[in-house]
């Protein structure tokens, strides 16, 4: 099996986001993630540069490569011009990958993100659009969401905007020929074969787990990864 410091440095970002990390800890003091969370993007590049397999296994498989928020203040102030959100952007394709991510409580919400925001991408051009939001998944906005999907059409209207219909303008239909050339970038980039592997390492974790797991969300297992 390659090993994994192999499948870090195949990756032209992990090659442009570290060159020589002396440990300053700029990066973390600058970091709004680490402000909030236990969270040291220092540490991150130290113990990647080590190349030591163990500690990138366990690196792999713990929340902290998940806490960061890709905001990339990091790359605006390293002196050895080091980007350690490029770096963490490799460790997590390489941890999903691998199967690794679902060791952790953060790391097993990629579903979460694949199923909601990768499927609306694929079905709509959107990152995340109001037709396929469901309110379940967001209490915290309250019955906003709930409001949106049953007058969505009339708000945008008085927003100057369309709901998923053809025409020009924001949240517009996008048309096939657009949607089949998204689909093929993602083919060709395999980013179909990473969701495909993030799917079976998510059913495997909730076979182990003992959760029903389904392409749904009303199952055991998407339901308990949401807290």
């Amino acid at each position: 099996m390659v090993s994994l410091i192999s499948l870090l440095q195949q990756d032209i970002r992990f090659q442009e986001g570290l060159t020589a990390c002396m440990n300053c800890g700029v990066c973390t003091a600058i970091c709004p993630a680490a402000a909030h969370f236990d969270y040291d993007p220092r540490k991150i590049c130290q113990e990647v540069q080590s190349g030591d397999e163990h500690v990138l296994e366990d690196l792999l498989k713990g929340e902290e490569i998940w806490m960061c928020g890709q905001c990339l203040s990091c790359k605006t102030r390293c002196p050895r011009n080091n980007t350690p959100g490029y770096i963490i952007q490799v460790l997590r394709k390489v941890s999903q990958q691998r199967g690794l991510f679902v060791h952790s409580r953060l790391g097993r919400q990629q579903l979460i993100l694949k199923r909601v925001i990768g499927h609306s991408i694929l079905e709509t051009g959107y990152c995340v659009h109001p037709k396929l939001v469901v309110p379940e998944m967001h209490p915290e906005q309250g019955p906003v969401w709930t409001w949106v999907l049953k007058n969505g059409k009339e708000l945008y209207a008085q927003c100057g905007s369309l709901f998923y219909e053809p025409g020009v303008g924001g949240m517009r239909q996008i048309d096939e020929d657009t949607l089949y050339e998204m689909r093929a970038i993602f083919k060709e980039t395999g980013a179909l074969t990473l969701f495909e592997q993030i799917e079976s390492a998510s059913r495997d974790k909730a076979d182990e787990m003992g959760l029903t797991f389904s392409a749904d969300a009303e199952n055991d297992y998407f339901k308990a990864i949401q807290i």
